[in-house]
């Protein structure tokens, strides 16, 4: 059973920084893409970053520039270094990625809280 468990969240000052991580784990074969979404409250869930097997890297306008997201492949890991804060910032982050195990499917965490506040 393939699992995606996200840590490194938590409450962070305007201008600050945080760095998330996911790990996956289970009988996987294979990772192609991996990515981070949001979602703040009372808003749809919205895509953040991918970043494909090979390092190819996408971001969303509002992060660019201040988000970094980067792939550990031996250890099955995504990163989402995340700089220059802001309140808007402030959602549950849920990683996500595309994995072959005994089945091709696309997996979620459960999600890690980041509260950028005073």
């Amino acid at each position: 059973q393939v699992q995606l468990v996200e840590s490194g969240g938590g409450l962070v000052q305007p201008g600050g920084s945080l760095r998330l991580s996911c790990a996956a784990s289970g009988s996987i074969f294979s990772i192609n893409a991996m990515g981070w979404y949001r979602q703040a409250p009372g808003k749809q869930r919205e895509w953040v970053a991918a970043i494909t097997a090979g390092g190819s890297t996408n971001y969303a306008d509002s992060v660019k520039g201040r988000f970094t997201i980067s792939r550990d492949n031996a250890k099955n890991t995504v990163y989402l270094q995340m700089s220059s804060l802001k309140p808007e910032d402030t959602a549950v982050y849920y990683c996500n990625a595309d994995i072959l195990s005994s089945w091709h499917g696309e997996y979620w965490g459960q999600g890690t809280l980041v509260t950028v506040s005073e």
